[in-house]
């Protein structure tokens, strides 16, 4: 049995960009598994390091040598290998020596297609040192860079430029070279700390060493040191840290040695709003605000990458960086205020929005007719949807939103409410943008709802309009978003909204000339797509695809109306009696089709026989005086229910009866008798699109 030994490989370089850090770090680790898995080498577990100037891989109990396996080749059919006195032809010898052995040591296999030779023996096991420097390459060379450089003279290529590499088996280097760099057991610590070269002697103490020069290589160690630094700096401040996931991944990404120190700033500055505040601490100095019980602190903490003797001059250091980013701030907050945002509109003239579309004004000018038009349908206010629309865009010209373009919406919301504005028109600049990822907030307002509704669709319509969708991951209007974003508000803000009327509106609104059905049926294809991937990728859901495609094909005009009906159809498909209703429509459906008779649309009570079909007539009509009234008022899941009580009568029907009897007028009856079956179940879903069995 092979043995079992750790391995270790670390590839140093110069400051790796921190927003790719971890997912680099991730896919490293990931490729050499792959690669591991592909050789067959068994593993007990892959611990992955990651530093602003390394990407490390460990691996644990790693199997000293793939396993020797059987293999079986097959060769030339036997009447090809031999002619006709049974001496080995040019074939046969020819596939001997790609086994390696004689002709003798093959054997022959019958099969229906005929007698073929067959090498079965034993392939020995490569040595993992020797598979190692290939697995380490093609993970190394499938890591997400768009854009990979040269340094030096050197033909490599890579993220950044690559210093050293470190790659051992246990106690052995395992030779190779990468980068046009030879592997070594030479690891490098922290640049001011710990600059001299560390000697690995083994995987174990790879990261004990490092920590030793001043460099913690866990990723999420490094993470979760900074996460308790800042609460135990803010507690001590008076207040909570201001920190998202994103911001401390990134802060992780520049410190290999973190140490938090708390500064402050000038009071006056928490007169901002707290968007921009934060922003201007976050985005632009990667620091951590910090709040107190109401409002911001005038305090922060930033993490420093090394532990310095005089504290204080880093303290200094970073309030006087920090100072003329928040004057600016202060400067931009001043003077956007002395210009009211509606007289910002003339200006988007100037705004290019899409060469074929126009400019922003333009487009804030077909919003503002859409939410009128929405506004109405919802009973929401039309005149505040109109002014929000107009106001929508006009904060993209102020100086704030210039310095931080995330602040767009926010800023508006601030601008109008300083101009007096009603707090519906204020509130739905900001909430426009919403939601804006899987998962977010929907706007609280409804005026928000109605420009955020209207806002998305412009755009979805006027990108087809110019025949711009998406293609793979090329999005660059996030159309992918905006399309669930339109299909979740109206469906979890219960706005019963006729989709297809409005995207008509949407289309006619465009300054493109184009097939407006063809486009308008392929946008709310395109709408329906993103909504099935949201259910779909949801496992808490309970809906799967079949379900989706029978509601689907009734084409609800409604999202609501579809959300309402995709509901009913699963907590119908939950019933004893679903398969075999499911089944019975594809029953009928496929009778339907392929029936030749004009069918009546009503069957005739003097044209029953049989006791079978007279029993289904009669539950049928009861059924649809029952039922009828709950599909008017939608109350889908409970005209299933009540529907799902047909199948004992359904059953007895198909036992009992020849449907295509050859008397024309029993058959069209009996027909007859089917179609309203199958229309009562279509008022809610085509359950024959239902997967049985």
């Amino acid at each position: 049995m092979s043995e079992k030994q750790d391995f270790l490989v670390e590839i140093g370089t110069e400051e790796l960009p921190p927003k790719a850090l971890r997912r680099l770090s991730e896919v490293f680790g990931q490729g050499v598994r792959d690669g591991l898995d592909e050789a067959g080498l068994t593993y007990a577990e892959v611990s992955l390091f990651a530093t602003p100037r390394r990407l490390g891989v460990r691996v644990q109990q790693l199997l000293s040598r793939q396993p020797d396996r059987d293999i079986e080749m097959r060769g030339p059919p036997a009447k090809v290998a031999f002619d006709a006195q049974g001496k080995p032809t040019r074939a046969a010898q020819a596939f001997a020596e790609k086994c390696g052995v004689n002709v003798d040591a093959l054997e022959r296999q019958e099969t229906e297609k005929g007698v073929w030779l067959i090498h079965r023996g034993t392939e020995t096991g490569q040595a993992a040192a020797n598979l190692l420097p290939d697995i380490v390459a093609s993970a190394l060379e499938k890591l997400p860079i768009p854009k990979r450089m040269r340094w030096g003279s050197r033909e490599s290529e890579f993220v950044r430029p690559v210093h050293w590499v470190l790659m051992l088996l246990d106690k052995k280097v395992v030779p190779a070279r990468l980068f046009d760099i030879d592997t070594a057991r030479l690891t490098y610590g922290h640049r001011f700390h710990a600059p001299k070269a560390i000697k690995v002697p083994s995987p174990q103490k790879y990261e004990q060493l490092l920590e030793h020069g001043h460099v913690i290589a866990d990723f999420y160690a490094r993470r979760d040191q900074i996460n308790r630094a800042i609460d135990s700096a803010a507690k001590a401040a008076g207040g909570t840290a201001v920190a998202d996931d994103a911001l401390l991944d990134e802060v992780t990404a520049l410190v290999e040695w973190p140490v938090a120190v708390t500064a402050s700033f000038d009071e006056r500055f928490l007169e901002l709003p707290e968007e921009v505040l934060i922003e201007t601490l976050q985005a632009h100095q990667r620091y951590f605000p910090i709040r107190g019980d109401r409002r911001l602190l005038p305090t922060f903490i930033t993490i420093s990458n090394i532990e310095s003797a005089d504290i204080a001059q880093v303290r200094a250091g970073n309030e006087r960086v920090v100072r003329p980013r928040l004057a600016d701030a202060a400067f931009f907050w001043d003077a956007d205020r002395r210009t009211p945002l509606v007289e910002r509109n003339a200006a988007l003239a100037g705004v290019v929005f899409q060469k074929k579309l126009g400019t922003v004004q333009d487009k804030s000018a077909r919003v503002e007719k859409l939410s009128t038009a929405l506004a109405a349908a919802i009973g929401a206010d039309p005149k505040a949807a109109a002014r929000a629309a107009q106001l929508a865009k006009c904060d993209l010209l102020t100086d704030m939103v210039g310095e931080f373009p995330s602040l767009q919406g926010t800023m508006g919301r601030y601008y109008a409410t300083h101009d007096g504005e009603l707090p519906e028109v204020a509130a739905a600049l900001e909430e426009q943008y919403l939601p804006r990822y899987a998962g977010d907030r929907l706007p609280a307002s409804a005026t928000g709802c109605v420009l955020s509704v209207a806002e998305k669709l412009d755009t979805i319509a006027g990108i087809f309009a110019i025949g711009q969708r998406p293609t793979g991951t090329r999005d660059p209007f996030a159309l992918r978003r905006n399309a669930l974003g339109v299909m979740r508000l109206l469906i979890e803000k219960e706005k019963d909204v006729d989709l297809t009327a409005l995207i008509a509106t949407a289309v006619d609104l465009q300054p493109v000339d184009c097939d407006d059905k063809a486009l308008g049926e392929d946008i709310y294809l395109y709408l329906l797509e993103r909504l099935r991937a949201y259910y779909l990728d949801d496992p808490e859901s309970g809906v799967n695809t079949q379900m989706f495609d029978a509601v689907a094909a009734r084409r609800p005009a409604s999202p609501l109306d579809f959300h309402q009906r995709l509901l009913a159809v699963r907590e119908f498909w939950r019933l004893d009696a679903a398969e075999a209703l499911a089944a019975a429509n594809k029953r009928i459906a496929n009778i339907l089709r392929t029936a030749k008779d004009d069918i009546p649309e009503q069957a005739r009570v003097s044209a029953l026989e049989l006791e079978a079909e007279t029993a289904l007539y009669e539950q049928l009509k009861r059924m649809q005086e029952e039922v009828m009234p709950l599909l008017n008022g939608r109350e889908y899941s409970s005209a299933l229910t009540r529907l799902a009580e047909l199948r004992p009568a359904v059953d007895r029907f198909f036992d009992d009866v020849m449907v295509m009897d050859e008397d024309a007028g029993l058959r069209r009856n009996r027909l007859a008798l089917l179609g309203q079956l199958r229309r009562l179940f279509l008022h809610t879903a085509d359950l024959s699109r239902m997967q049985v069995g």
